[in-house]
């Protein structure tokens, strides 16, 4: 039976969705389909019993490296589960954890449960009423249980700016970190994942339209792109959300007090005011 031998464990809208794709095209490294199998963390897929989850690294050969990444692993208090069954079941696992600014994570996963329709309301409203935005941004949190269960030696902090400024060496960094004996190359040409630039709502009826067999070539025929782009513009967010004042304060103190504690592990000082440049211009590991 195999199992993964890495896990990319979140944060959530940090590019773990690229890094998987780009550890995916590594010879030697078999990643999940589907990329985030939540096994460890939801019940209902936890249910269908380890042989189903092995199946998801059949195709490994021998000396291949297996991995998954289901941001779903680091969403505290959602999945209290989640540790206690890795521990069981994949003990010897390296964990790979990804950080973005704590308020640019919230904000893009705000567009994304709006997209989804998990969420109605402003975002000024939203993350008053829904916890798990800021929860899931509290990265020290997220990882104490982690760090506390497989030691630090055993989990890897990415950052999503140094990710994005350095992409071959932060690419090297992970494979030697998985244990990968080959020289991984970052493909330039890959498209960046799950970048939802036009934040567009969900709709079945909209979908059953535009995708049907055949009808997309009549559309761009006959209906104007103008028109085409107007109508599109209902199921759109026209302008990123923005924090209003108050509210942007609160969160960064809040924020600013789980980075004290992240910062700490790292040897470094963490707010969110320099929060970009520090993860940007220096390699953090643990101290």
């Amino acid at each position: 039976m195999k199992l993964p031998d890495f896990i990319i464990v979140g944060a959530m809208k940090c590019a773990t969705s690229t890094l998987h794709e780009q550890l995916a095209r590594q010879p030697g490294i078999v990643m999940s389909e589907p990329k985030e199998p939540y096994f460890f963390s939801n019940d209902e897929v936890y249910e269908k019993g380890l042989d189903w989850y092995a199946e998801l690294f059949a195709e490994a050969g021998p000396g291949d490296l297996c991995g998954e990444s289901s941001t779903h692993y680091t969403k505290l208090p959602t999945y209290p589960k989640t540790v206690e069954r890795m521990r069981k079941h994949v003990p010897g696992a390296k964990l790979i954890y990804v950080m973005r600014h704590p308020i640019d994570r919230l904000v893009s996963q705000y567009l994304h449960e709006w997209r989804m329709k998990f969420v109605a309301e402003p975002i000024e409203a939203a993350v008053r009423i829904h916890s798990i935005l800021s929860d899931y941004s509290l990265y020290a949190m997220q990882l104490e249980p982690l760090l506390d269960t497989y030691g630090r030696a055993n989990v890897l902090p990415v950052f999503f700016d140094r990710l994005h400024a350095e992409p071959q060496a932060e690419l090297e960094r992970v494979a030697a970190f998985i244990g990968y004996e080959g020289t991984p190359r970052w493909d330039f040409d890959m498209a960046t994942q799950n970048v939802a630039s036009e934040s567009m709502k969900t709709s079945w009826i909209r979908d059953a339209i535009v995708f049907a067999p055949g009808l997309s070539p009549l559309r761009r025929r006959l209906i104007p792109k103008s028109l085409r782009n107007r109508v599109k513009k209902f199921w759109q967010m026209r302008e990123k959300p923005q924090l209003p004042e108050a509210e942007e304060t609160r969160l960064r103190a809040l924020f600013d007090a789980d980075l004290k504690t992240l910062g700490s592990w790292l040897g470094v000082e963490l707010t969110c005011a320099n929060f970009k440049s520090v993860t940007r211009d220096t390699v953090l590991e643990w101290i």
